[in-house]
């Protein structure tokens, strides 16, 4: 009988089900206190019921725990001296989308060497999200695969659709059944309807393909997720971060009945990815919510340890410590300084 099936796959790894690497890996009760809280803040500021500015910091991807540990420690520092006025939330990304191919993330390919050990990246995953979280920081990440949020979404306090996804019925669908708040990024052309369209979806029941606890292929039904908001980053016809363009995003907000909270992404093309230009661009966020703009809830920034990129692939024993792989980032240095300046901008 002539073959008809996974012709094209070269393997096929049973996975350790959800449920088992949570008991691996539980969450402490510090920690679940600590995610809910956390939330809580973030869903106020949302709908306005909380007047600091939310800042969604950190690299641009994860891809070594012990510098990735580093940042944590000196933004934790950091963010405790301005929790007064601005929430920070550390970028824990672990997922990276491609355009075409490439590094796809911690959890994809946690050694760098294309061996995609996934069970591995999911179980580091996991470990430094609790470490990021006993340091009193809230995580943010983008979940990618739609079974990825079984493992680790307990630990995750806000979360993001990105700009190839937010398109993507799988993707609304999955976040209309998230507990956390999210932004949907604009369409990687700039377009801000297909992000509204991805809003309205998310806020809606739902039901789809999924896993449950255990593994098992299911049907997930939700009841809506009402914690989304928009996220302008620029798009291929060019940068959205100034006061008109938040204007016409709050419109078309308001137009199809969504709650009109905007956050500003200063990093991907609202800085032509250029890392040097990302801090006039997060000033100038800051200056509109300093301005009274309490609808422009916050803003994303790109930083690491040091500033820029490093080619990769690359031998492993060549990577600078503390310097992306994916996009540039802003150093430790000018992120310090630009959320100092940023607080006491958001005082007056």
């Amino acid at each position: 009988m002539k073959r008809v099936t996974d012709l094209h796959v070269a393997n096929n790894v049973p996975l350790t089900a959800p449920n088992k690497l949570c008991q691996d890996i539980p969450r402490t009760a510090g920690q679940a206190a600590f995610v809910a809280k956390s939330r809580e803040a973030i869903h106020d500021i949302i709908f306005d019921d909380d007047d600091r500015f939310l800042c969604i910091v950190g690299p641009c991807s994860i891809h070594d725990v012990d510098s990735g540990r580093e940042y944590a420690e000196r933004l934790a520092e950091l963010a405790k001296k301005i929790e007064d006025r601005i929430m920070i939330v550390m970028r824990v990304y672990f997922e990276k989308p491609r355009t075409t191919v490439g590094w796809k993330g911690l959890i994809m390919d946690p050694q760098l060497d294309g061996t995609a050990d996934i069970e591995t990246g999911l179980r580091t995953a996991r470990t430094f999200l609790g470490t990021v979280l006993d340091l009193g920081l809230p995580t943010a990440t983008e979940l990618l695969d739609p079974i990825t949020p079984q493992y680790i979404a307990d630990l995750i306090s806000w979360s993001a659709i990105g700009a190839r996804t937010s398109e993507s019925q799988t993707h609304r669908q999955m976040a209309s059944g998230l507990s956390m708040p999210l932004g949907f990024k604009n369409a990687t052309p700039g377009t801000l309807l297909p992000a509204v369209n991805g809003i309205s979806a998310a806020t809606q029941p739902q039901t789809f393909l999924g896993i449950s606890e255990e593994g098992v292929a299911s049907a997930v039904s939700t009841n809506g997720n009402p914690d989304c908001h928009l996220i302008l980053r620029g798009g291929t016809a060019g940068p959205n971060y100034e006061a008109k363009h938040v204007a016409e995003a709050e419109a078309l907000l308001s137009k199809h009945g969504l709650c009109p909270s905007v956050m500003v992404d200063a990093s991907h093309a609202n800085c032509d990815k250029d890392h040097a230009k990302m801090p006039a661009v997060f000033e100038n966020i800051v200056d509109q919510f300093a301005a009274g703009n309490r609808n422009l809830i916050g803003a994303m920034i790109e930083s690491n340890l040091k500033a820029g990129k490093q080619s990769f692939p690359q031998p492993l024993a060549d990577l600078e410590y503390g310097l992306s792989i994916t996009d540039p980032c802003i150093d430790f240095e000018t992120t310090e300084k630009i959320l100092l300046a940023a607080h006491a901008n958001v005082a007056r």
